[in-house]
């Protein structure tokens, strides 16, 4: 009887969804009560849901003064804000207006259970130009600052990024006063030329090179313009949404007090200013107690030369005086400011989770580690052009997906044996995949051998950021662990000649992508997949796959 009314369910669920797909406009379903239960790709009984329907176009804009082709969503630069409440079903509907194939991919959220919907090459065929997909997946027990960002090809530089702000339900209270206003701050370093063009660039076998600017919610230099006022507190929602540049963010005169970071609440620290690596996003509250006047909102460069500045307006409402004088200094080269500072970003074990649960009661300190791999991210050249590789290993899209290709067991995809420590051998072009142990605890180590900082993000989890240090990490790096209140997260930076090491809980079942955050250095194979295989193959590990998805490559057919 169970399975008939779960049948059904499904039935009705397609249907909707199909009839949404066609028209992008019927209104349906204000919950999901229909569902008959938790296991229907990914949504939970009784939970809202939330349709979205895009439409994805180019359209030419001038962020720093020179016209050029950018990635619009519903004729927006940047895109639409997402604005839900945890565990909301969101059901996002995607027109591909582009001549390119496309996919979106939600930086940090988790989407438990059903990795179908994680918007890139290894998981999820890519959207045809003229053709639609429908996302539908759950903010499943997570609050807090995302963003969401195009994967294909090299469009992550013409834009297509957005906001997704996930907000706690009333019974979850927000462990500190409720403030003012609550405002994105997208800052990401810029390029003036065309993403096509910087994608040729990298075929060819050359690099990138320097950004030539720094935006601000897609605006150049006082474009965005941020009216307050006086004696109030505003939650400032900053990430960091650019293709290769840390960044470092400051209001001149103002503290910034840290609350959160990619649905973790942290200590309540203060800072003057506040060094954010590419793909990483923060909250923070920001009093506005100064005299009335106007103030310089400042994204700079980090670790550059020359230091390029996106420079923005606090304007204090009842304020006469414009903006003016020099710029509030930043740090620029030094590492040891930044090291310092991430250390201090430490977990808040008092506030609750975004379920009822205090956050400190999950004591991942003492946990036995089951699983540990060291993960070397390096520069190098395959063929005499520029690659990247992890482990000597240089990704490559397969025509098929790692996830399709795996459900339907088509051979000769991926390999499944991706080496758990730095080979030192010759890069090479392959499609490898880690192994992992439902339910095991794992230990992942990034190792940094270059000169630059590196960023990496962990789709479909969040990990606890245990440690940081200069040089090689070895066993005996353990002892300078923080078992007690490191900071969760799925975007991470690794400090030149230097280790960043994190522990995390293997319960998200399916196939996700951990790549790097640079996008020349991900685009050119610096990325893997790992799999958290269902042991028993129960919808309740893992939803099946979506009536809606698309097949590719060596899945047409099946």
């Amino acid at each position: 009887m169970a399975t008939s009314r779960r049948l059904l369910s499904v039935i009705t669920l397609f249907m909707k969804m199909l009839i949404f797909s066609i028209s992008g406009k019927i209104s349906w379903c204000a919950n999901a009560g229909e569902v008959e239960d938790d296991i229907i790709w990914g949504a939970s009984e009784g939970d809202a849901i939330q349709q979205l329907t895009w439409n994805v176009t180019y359209g030419i804009r001038s962020p720093l003064g020179t016209y050029q082709k950018v990635l619009l969503i519903n004729n927006q630069f940047p895109g639409p804000e997402i604005d839900t409440v945890t565990n909301t079903n969101l059901l996002i509907n995607v027109y591909n207006s582009l001549n390119e194939p496309f996919l979106i991919t939600w930086n940090g959220i988790w989407q438990r259970r059903t990795s179908w919907q994680d918007g890139v090459l290894g998981t999820n065929c890519p959207i045809p130009p003229g053709r639609n997909f429908t996302y539908f997946f759950q903010v499943k027990d997570q609050i807090g600052s995302y963003f969401y960002f195009p994967s294909t090809g090299f469009l992550k530089a013409a834009g297509g990024y957005g906001g997704l702000k996930i907000d706690n339900r009333i019974i979850i209270p927000l462990p500190y006063p409720v403030p003012n206003g609550d405002v994105f701050l997208l800052i990401g370093d810029w390029y003036n030329t065309n993403h096509t063009d910087l994608q040729a660039r990298l075929d060819q076998g050359g690099r990138l090179g320097p950004p030539d600017g720094v935006v601000i919610n897609g605006k150049g230099p006082f474009g965005e313009f941020l009216t307050v006022d006086q004696g109030k507190t505003y939650r400032l929602r900053i990430c960091n949404v650019g293709i290769s540049t840390s960044l470092n963010f400051r209001i001149a005169s103002h503290k910034l007090t840290v609350v959160e970071t990619e649905g973790s609440h942290t200590k309540q620290n203060s800072y003057e200013n506040l060094d954010i690596h590419v793909g990483q996003c923060y909250s923070v509250l920001v009093t506005c107690n100064q005299p009335s006047a106007d103030y310089y909102m400042v994204a700079s460069t980090r670790f550059t030369t020359p230091v390029l500045n996106g420079i923005g307006v606090v304007h204090y409402s009842n304020s006469g005086t414009k903006v003016s004088g020099p710029l509030p200094p930043g740090p620029t080269v030094e590492i040891g400011y930044s090291l310092n500072q991430f250390r201090t970003i430490t977990w808040n074990l008092t506030a609750n989770a975004a379920r009822p649960n205090p956050q400190g009661s999950f004591h991942y300190g003492m946990i036995n580690v089951t699983e540990t791999a060291v993960l070397e991210g390096a520069s190098t050249a395959i063929n005499g052009k520029q690659r990247y590789a992890v482990n000597s290993i240089s990704y490559v899209n397969p025509d098929t997906p790692l996830k399709l290709a795996d459900y339907f067991n088509i051979g000769g995809v991926f390999s499944m044996n991706f080496p758990r420590n730095p080979s030192g051998g010759s890069a090479f072009l392959g499609v490898f995949v880690l192994n992992t142990v439902y339910r095991g605890f794992l230990e992942l180590v990034f190792q940094n051998d270059e000169n630059i900082v590196q960023s990496w993000h962990i789709d479909g989890y969040t990990a606890f950021i245990v440690g940081a240090n200069g040089g090689k990490w070895t066993s005996a790096s353990r002892k300078e662990y923080n078992l007690l209140d490191a900071v969760a997260r799925s975007t991470l930076q690794v400090y030149p000649q230097s280790w960043t090491a994190v522990l995390m809980e293997l319960d998200n079942v399916g196939m996700w992508n951990l790549r790097s955050q640079i996008w020349e250095r991900q685009y050119l194979g610096e990325q893997l997949y790992f799999k958290v295989p269902n042991p028993d193959g129960s919808f309740r590990n893992e939803a099946d796959i979506p009536p809606n998805a698309l097949r590719c490559g060596r899945a047409i057919g099946h």
